[in-house]
């Protein structure tokens, strides 16, 4: 809940933010020289750029959520078990044990979303982000029946790091 809470504070933050810049620019157009007009168009590309980054990372967040929801009412969401150090952090060697165990039962079910889905679970706790986005993003196209010209997915071979 806190983190949605936050998510959201800084959503509304954002897109004030982009209103200020894009009533900015609309004042630099106004002011009507070439210079003003070239400025005003780049303060509100930014923007539009901005509010198109927040969209898409909106809709991934709600589409991984949707899909966590349904493997926790199936009893298939992997368990937060992994031993921590003491600030916190997942400790390196159970997340490669685990990621291991997971990168097998991925390649042994490229199909599955499911298996996608704790893959890119192990990956996080591996703390390679990249590669996380990339199989949750499989395993979302994979739920919704999208995706079927890369059966295999995302490449799995190769180090976590």
């Amino acid at each position: 809940m806190r983190a949605r809470l936050t998510y959201a504070l800084l959503s509304a933050v954002l897109i004030v933010y982009f209103v200020l810049v894009g009533h900015r620019g609309v004042l630099l157009i106004r002011h009507g020289t070439w210079v003003t007009v070239l400025f005003g168009l780049a303060a509100l590309v930014l923007p539009l750029i901005g509010a198109w980054f927040l969209w898409h990372s909106t809709r991934f967040a709600q589409r991984a959520n949707r899909l966590a929801r349904e493997l926790d009412a199936e009893g298939g969401l992997p368990v937060d078990d992994l031993p921590r150090t003491p600030s916190g952090r997942i400790d390196r060697g159970a997340a490669d044990a685990a990621f291991v165990r997971r990168q097998a039962e991925t390649e042994q079910n490229p199909g599955d979303w499911r298996c996608w889905f704790r893959l890119a679970i192990a990956y996080h706790d591996a703390r390679d982000t990249p590669r996380a986005r990339k199989a949750m993003q499989h395993a979302i196209n994979l739920r919704a029946g999208r995706d079927s010209r890369r059966a295999a997915g995302p490449n799995l071979t190769g180090s976590t790091y």
